[in-house]
């Protein structure tokens, strides 16, 4: 073998031997993200603003008593219907067909029913004259029976035939306001499956989540940002708390009902309750915050790797958050970079200011 030929050998054992020895220190998805923190502060406030939603007093869905594929669409969300007004209609065919075949089957048995009356009536004449036995008038008797029960059947089949020729057109029991239309021309829905909600005209309300350490109180006032303040009254209050937020709904209703506060339904706006709650709110940079469509939330360090707190809001100022969560003061949040963290992503605290 020649020397060039043993050189080449012996650098490519050695090329492959280190090789084999390199090994990742640390995979790239398991180094830490720094992130920075903040500490909780007590906050103390004297009237707590929390958001609300106006709602209608009623709101209904609006479904079909049977099922069958949707043929005309006559209103679209935010409408305002009133009552008997059309709004959906199925395809009638399917429904047409069964009227007629039932329509079929009660002039069947109405004819049965002719013929077994004719036929007690000759058997009670030869009866009459001894020309047939009790036994053999009693069979008679008992098939124009059968033939009244199967024509009583086959009306109430009937009945339920135009009935369900009826519920292919859904219309508004109520006037109001729909505000959630899902049903589209082409699709099939089954009986009871809702295509649209309804809010009924009348009062409306607001509804509010309550912090478990709030309480519920009484009365409230709507803020708004042109005009006096809105009184409202407690109406109903959930009878269990959220097993996530610890918050109970509430829904207060204007006070006195007619009033009209001059904003849309499902417009978001803002409720002053006048209630103590020192030593139980906390501020909170207002980047440490974070909003995933579960509520709003927090972050913090647990064994190295971040951990999210539900929260309740009870107020926000230009820099603060004033919130309801389970912490206590001095504890540490993540403040910058919250909608970045996944529930047990590693993390390090950069040391504070």
């Amino acid at each position: 073998m020649s020397l060039r030929l043993t050189a080449f050998l012996f650098a490519f054992l050695v090329a492959a031997l280190s090789g084999c020895s390199e090994r990742p220190e640390t995979a790239p998805g398991d180094a830490p993200r720094w992130v920075r923190v903040a500490t909780v502060e007590p906050a103390e406030l004297g009237r707590i603003s929390l958001s609300g939603t106006v709602q209608a007093r009623f709101e209904t869905p609006l479904a079909f008593q049977v099922g069958g594929r949707i043929m005309e669409r006559s209103v679209d969300d935010g409408q305002g219907v009133a009552a008997g007004e059309s709004l959906f209609r199925l395809d009638p065919r399917d429904f047409e067909q069964a009227l007629r075949v039932a329509q079929a089957d009660l002039d069947t048995a109405i004819a049965e029913l002719n013929t077994a009356e004719a036929e007690t009536r000759r058997s009670r004449d030869l009866l009459e004259r001894e020309f047939i036995s009790d036994q053999a008038f009693e069979q008679v008797e008992l098939a124009e029976r059968a033939s009244r029960e199967r024509a009583g059947a086959a009306r109430a089949r009937l009945e339920q035939a135009r009935n369900a020729l009826d519920y292919a057109s859904l219309t508004a029991r109520v006037g109001g306001t729909l505000i959630d239309v899902t049903g589209e021309p082409g699709q099939v829905v089954a009986a009871g499956q809702p295509v649209a909600v309804i809010a009924a005209d009348g009062p409306r309300e607001v509804e509010v989540r309550l912090p478990e350490s709030i309480g519920v109180p009484e009365q409230a006032s709507l803020l708004r940002s042109a005009g006096p303040a809105v009184e409202l009254r407690l109406r109903e209050v959930s009878g269990a708390a959220d097993p996530v937020t610890r918050s109970w709904t509430a829904r207060y209703r204007f006070d006195p009902p007619e009033t009209d506060p001059g904003v849309r339904l499902g417009s978001v706006v803002r409720v002053a309750l006048e209630r103590d709650v020192a030593g139980g709110a906390l501020q909170v940079p207002i980047g440490a915050l974070n909003e995933r469509g579960q509520g709003p939330q927090l972050w913090r360090i647990k064994d190295q790797r971040a951990e999210a707190l539900p929260a309740v809001v009870v107020g926000l100022d230009g820099t603060s958050a004033y919130v309801l969560a389970d912490l206590q003061p001095g504890d540490e949040v993540i403040s910058l970079g919250t909608h970045l963290l996944q529930d047990g992503m590693p993390v390090r605290a950069l040391a504070q200011d």
